[in-house]
């Protein structure tokens, strides 16, 4: 008689403590999109700084340049 009861205990607190990995993380991926969209000048909320996006843009053609450094293509 004991054996279900102990099996349900486990079984609840097992999708308990799930339940709050699962929010700790969806709050820290929340906070890191923040912390991003704070970096990048948040063009979302309105009118951006151009020379935000020169240096984003800046940023991709070094990127760029990168990724077929390391695939072997000669630019």
């Amino acid at each position: 008689m004991q054996e279900p009861l102990s099996i349900f205990i486990v079984s609840v607190s097992s999708l308990l403590g799930l339940a709050i990995v699962a929010v700790a993380g969806l709050r820290g991926w929340s906070g890191w999109l923040e912390l991003k969209r704070a970096e990048l000048g948040r063009p979302d909320a309105g009118p951006s700084n151009a020379s935000a996006r020169i240096e984003v843009a800046d940023l991709k053609e070094r990127i760029r340049k990168l990724e077929a450094i390391a695939a072997g293509v000669d630019i």
